[in-house]
């Protein structure tokens, strides 16, 4: 974080600064702000937030005695540790992130990228993050921080040197990306899709798309729109803003596209052509032809901020795995390849894991696929893991387990389909398809894991690959 006194902190969150131990007003805070008290390092501030299952308060203590100079909290707390004592926490961590973004913004270096979508958004955080980093000092979350805390905790990462912060935007309710959106306006905002991933919490695809869409609608003139010209429900967002707007797909029409795409077990392999009529092979180490699209999209970014395509290229082709438990490849002892993809699910990437399944494993191998529930779908969760169940047996999987009550639905819908002649077999627990498959796999499967995070598969997932690694 840039450097800022207590009481210019206090000031900005309009809140009450109470000095404690050896403390005093003038007090220059310039560490990291983390909202988890195990993840405090010294000089850092602790933002003591209120949860489902614990408050931040009580570990306000631990975040002291980890080094921790400051803690924004909504009530005094009796510790020898400085506080600024605000009315919602999360709501003054966003207005810390706003001050610290537009003051080093207002310096003139700092670019500005923000990224939503249902699906892809990690992915393309993490291409943009690689590609960028070459060229300078850049900020991007961890993990899948894109949510109301994890967002603005990124955000407050910045330095007066940062050159590019990349802010992955999401949202699980209505209103959230337009927050996001205010705490620091993106330069260039991404869209990459609109899909059923939180349909539960915005009530459909018309609702997901205004969320989504307000990625685009307060952008200024100045600013750029990149968007996916082959969704369109994104495509129709062009007349929603003032930005310019820079497309990237597989069609001739896009800025960015990408030609002769061709994808196995090792990787993905495509032709990259940018505004200016260049063209380079990329060999793209992350597995399924869904994410070139968010390879595209990372090098539409990039080519607007000037970076030349042979540096796009080489940071594509450096990231080797999207994102940990995200078509990470496993395995490999008898020519078996796990291909662990359970950090998340919704009907698209759950469609576009199954599609690349179809698409990497050999003439002579099985398809194997362990599934479990697509959560947060709400009243479509039922006929989402139908259609799931259903493309299984149309891409002629050969053995499908499916894992747990929620998804149970998913291995009904499969052997309902009479002109099926594979296998589906359903087994509450993760052990239990652990013990199955140890029995069933064979030299040559390619298999797949796919679950929402609640789940649990992605441990699964390890375990398997940890079972055929060499």
């Amino acid at each position: 974080m840039i450097s800022m006194t207590l009481e210019e902190i206090a000031t900005v969150l309009s809140g009450r600064l109470v000095v404690r131990g050896d403390g005093a007003v003038t007090d220059v805070i310039d560490g990291y702000v983390e909202t988890d008290s195990r993840e405090i390092v010294d000089g850092g501030i602790f933002v003591a937030k209120p949860g489902e299952t614990t408050d931040g308060h009580n570990f306000v203590g631990t975040a002291l005695s980890r080094g921790a100079r400051l803690a924004i909290v909504e009530h005094e707390v009796d510790e020898e540790i400085s506080q600024v004592v605000v009315a919602d926490a999360v709501a003054a961590l966003g207005a810390l992130a706003a001050h610290v973004v537009a003051s080093v913004r207002a310096r003139g270096v700092l670019r500005v990228v923000g990224i939503t979508g249902s699906n892809g958004k990690t992915t393309t955080k993490n291409l943009l993050a690689a590609i960028l980093s070459a060229r300078g000092e850049t900020v991007a979350p961890k993990n899948s921080f894109n949510n109301a805390v994890g967002a603005p905790t990124t955000m407050l990462r910045v330095t007066e040197d940062t050159e590019y912060l990349v802010s992955e935007m999401g949202a699980s309710s209505r209103g959230q990306i337009a927050r996001l959106v205010a705490m620091a306006t993106p330069d260039i905002g991404v869209v990459l899709k609109v899909g059923l991933a939180h349909a539960g919490g915005f009530g459909g695809l018309d609702h997901t798309f205004t969320e989504k869409s307000a990625m685009v609608t307060t952008l200024p003139a100045s600013a750029v729109a990149v968007l996916n010209r082959d969704d369109e429900r994104v495509a129709a967002m062009a007349d929603l803003t003032a930005a310019r707007v820079v497309w990237f797909g597989l069609g001739e029409n896009a800025h960015v596209r990408a030609t002769d795409v061709e994808a196995d077990r090792s990787g993905t392999r495509f032709t990259v052509t940018v505004p200016s009529g260049e063209s380079r092979t990329v060999r793209f180490k992350v597995l399924g032809e869904h994410h070139v699209s968010n390879a595209l999209a990372a090098a539409a970014v990039a080519t607007e901020l000037g970076v030349p395509l042979d540096c796009i290229v080489a940071g594509l082709e450096s990231v080797t795995r999207a994102e940990r438990w995200r078509m990470e490849v496993l395995g490999g002892r008898d020519d078996v390849t796990i291909i662990n993809d359970a950090y998340n699910a919704s009907p698209d990437s759950m469609a576009a894991a199954l599609k690349t399944l179809a698409l990497v494993t050999p003439p002579d191998g099985r398809r194997v696929a362990v599934l479990g529930t697509m959560a947060e779908l709400g009243e479509f969760a039922g006929e989402e893991h139908d259609r799931i169940g259903l493309l299984a047996v149309r891409l002629r999987v050969d053995r499908l387990v499916v894992v747990g009550a929620d998804a149970r639905r998913l291995h009904i819908s499969a052997i309902n389909e009479g002109s099926w002649d594979g296998e589906s077999v359903f087994v509450e627990t993760a052990d239990e398809a652990y013990a199955y498959l140890a029995d069933e796999l064979r030299a040559g499967d390619t298999v797949l894991v796919k679950s929402s995070n609640s789940a649990g598969l992605r441990h699964l997932g390890d375990r398997l690959g940890e079972l055929f690694s060499w």
